[in-house]
């Protein structure tokens, strides 16, 4: 019911203590996923946990900030900060263990090898036991972009012998049949999914976060506040599609497909060296 021992056994990993990094695309992925975590973990304690922002959730294209109200994208990357600091004052979750890189809204997947490298020597100066991060799903590109830097920033600790975090992994959205669904994981053989249902305390504190996403109500409004959900993620193959037919985010005119995103991936899998890697 929410308390820290339902987390670490949701994690699979063992002992009484963990150092956590939360690595999320969007300002509100935090909340989505783990708001309840932060919650619990905000006094401190045996849940070490920091929050990594890939983006700064503000499109460059223009048309969310007109929508927010904003004159540009830069004051609705502003608002998304000014949320973000309200939902983590709910919680009582300190600032200083929010960090970004501050790319791009929906350009994520066009800086996959960059990232992969940030996220690796973030994970060596951090030293995160586990890593909670997006499920490649095809919701989002950010969002599989993120996963994709997760996992072979680990592929590359591993390979130079270093120490490296467990990857669980967060369902947020994809397509079923082309109707989006949220919070719900697709099928991967051999993984055991696990839900922690938050205490009502929990609960409503999770509830204030996501309400201080005002600019973000119509995209919440599907997720329930009550349950998380992980799992201990298998590395996903990069090259393949997540699922058949079409992908949620390719009827966004984002003017990005599933394609499209495999050959970015396939193109910094090389940069990487790790071309090997790319049907794991």
């Amino acid at each position: 019911m929410g308390t820290v021992a339902t987390y670490l056994q949701a994690f699979g990993v063992p002992g009484d203590r963990a150092r956590v990094l939360v690595v999320v695309a969007h300002p509100d992925d935090e909340t989505i996923g783990a708001g309840g975590l932060l919650a619990l973990a905000a006094a401190g304690g045996p849940l070490d946990v920091n929050v990594l922002h890939v983006t700064d959730g503000a499109p460059r294209s223009g048309g969310d900030a007109a929508a927010a109200g904003c004159a540009d994208w830069r004051a609705y990357a502003g608002l998304r900060r000014a949320e973000l600091a309200r939902a983590m004052a709910a919680a009582g979750f300190p600032a200083e263990r929010l960090q970004g890189f501050g790319h791009a809204d929906q350009c994520a997947a066009l800086h996959m090898a960059e990232l992969t490298d940030r996220m690796r020597r973030k994970f060596l100066r951090c030293a995160p036991d586990v890593v909670l991060t997006h499920a490649y799903e095809g919701g989002h590109p950010d969002h599989d972009a993120v996963a994709f830097a997760v996992h072979n920033a680990r592929e590359l600790l591993v390979r130079q012998g270093r120490r490296a975090p467990t990857v669980v992994e967060m369902p947020f959205y994809h397509a079923d049949g082309g109707e989006p669904v949220h919070q719900r994981f697709l099928d991967v053989e051999g993984t055991i999914e696990r839900t922690v249902r938050l205490t009502p305390e929990l609960a409503a504190t999770k509830r204030r976060m996501l309400d201080a996403f005002a600019s973000q109500a119509r995209t919440l409004a599907p997720f329930d506040a009550a349950t998380e959900h992980f799992r201990r993620a298998r590395t996903p193959a990069f090259a393949r599609p997540p699922h058949d037919g079409r992908l949620l985010y390719e009827g966004w005119g984002l003017g990005l497909t599933g394609e499209r995103w495999r050959l970015l991936a396939d193109e910094a899998l090389r940069t990487l060296g790790l071309e090997d890697a790319r049907w794991v």
